[in-house]
């Protein structure tokens, strides 16, 4: 990923609305990488920049779980509402579906509507709910809202 330094900053302007991740602290490259998809790794730039990223993470190393992947998409504050991050979830679906993924999954805080609404769009579905499943640096137990898509042309 040549374009870390932006792709950081964006992350960490993320952490900091404390509803966009548990992390406090951006991760090293190594560790931000470590189970990417790099065919579903994506970045939107204009000509003031990187805007936005979004990126597929494997969910399992086990063959069974070949093609079940987790998307996070984040978007720089200055772009939010500018059809950005839905240009680059419908992009990152296309792209997941050419790799053979049959089923994508997202972990969302309740709190974050705009992605809630943004996965919806996309065709995900609530299929539960993880109840104090993270722990904040703040001291609060944070529940997460499961979704998941399941492809129609992959796995059918």
């Amino acid at each position: 990923m040549s374009d870390w330094d932006d792709v950081k900053e964006i992350y960490r302007l993320g952490i900091e609305t404390g509803n966009a991740t548990f992390e406090y602290n951006v991760p090293t490259y190594e560790s931000f990488t470590a189970n990417v998809v790099p065919q579903c790794t994506l970045v939107a730039t204009d000509e003031s920049g990187l805007q936005g990223f979004c990126k597929l993470n494997k969910s399992s190393n086990r063959y069974v779980y070949r093609g079940v992947g987790e998307v996070s998409v984040y978007v720089h504050p200055r772009e939010k509402g500018k059809g950005l991050g839905d240009e680059l979830l419908k992009t990152l679906i296309q792209r997941s579906e050419n790799a053979s993924f049959w089923t994508l999954t997202a972990g969302i805080f309740h709190e974050n509507s705009a992605s809630i609404h943004l996965h919806k769009k996309h065709g995900f579905k609530e299929v539960g709910v993880r109840e104090k499943v993270g722990h904040m640096q703040d001291g609060r137990w944070r529940d997460v809202i499961l979704f998941e898509r399941r492809s129609e042309v992959v796995g059918v």
